[in-house]
């Protein structure tokens, strides 16, 4: 699989098919017994995951991906630990709140006290503020009602325009692709499926096939 600058590639498949372990995988979380993992033409197979972050990757895995114990500057503040100088945090702060102001407004709110759809937009922005040239979400519409997963995916719209790549694991696969450019189906570890997001399921009887789901409403 490869995802370009600028563009946002969904992963999607049943359970237990290995998708959050990809994303593990290529960040050097989990071990790898086959395949190569490149960064801009570069091999970084097996890479140390601080070395990934600091490279440009930016990872927010489905649970426990925030600091509720700290506020959400300091949780902000977290996220920019690769930044240079103090400066620079600020900038990245403004940034960050210009594309989440939601979280401006309620920045020196315990991250604790926030709303599910909140907490989603704090990791990711937490993330944001390593400036990442490529973002892995796994899960991140996870137990989240209709509004807050429409807000995700417009920030995800967002944050793709800054030409940063994104690889999203998801079990909502249709709101998933509704904000992909192409679309990768994984099944028991392998790839069984992959395509432009708007094609990927052309034929009905695929989605029961691969997803075990009913051709409507996927």
């Amino acid at each position: 699989m490869k995802v370009d600058e600028g563009e946002i590639v969904a992963i999607v498949g049943p359970n237990g098919s290995g998708k959050s372990t990809l994303l593990k995988s290529i960040l050097g979380f989990a071990r790898l017994f086959q395949g190569k993992v490149f960064y801009y033409g570069k091999d970084i197979t097996g890479i140390a995951s601080d070395r990934a972050v600091s490279m440009g990757a930016g990872y927010v895995p489905q649970m426990n991906n925030i600091f509720p114990n700290l506020t959400i500057s300091e949780n902000l503040d977290m996220g920019a630990y690769h930044r240079k100088g103090r400066a620079s945090v600020k900038a990245g702060m403004r940034e960050i709140f210009e594309m989440f102001p939601e979280l401006e407004v309620r920045k020196n709110a315990l991250a604790e006290n926030l709303s599910g759809g909140e907490r989603q937009m704090l990791a990711i922005a937490r993330a944001m503020m390593a400036q990442p040239k490529v973002l892995l979400l796994d899960e991140p519409l996870a137990s989240l009602s209709p509004k807050p997963v429409s807000v995700i995916l417009s920030k995800l719209e967002k944050i793709r325009e800054t030409g940063t790549a994104i690889i999203i694991v998801e079990q909502s696969v249709k709101k998933a692709l509704s904000v992909s450019s192409r679309g990768y189906v994984l099944v028991e570890g392998a790839c069984a499926m992959e395509g432009e997001a708007n094609s990927l399921f052309a034929e009905e009887s695929s989605k029961q096939r691969y997803l075990g789901l009913e051709a409507k409403g996927y």
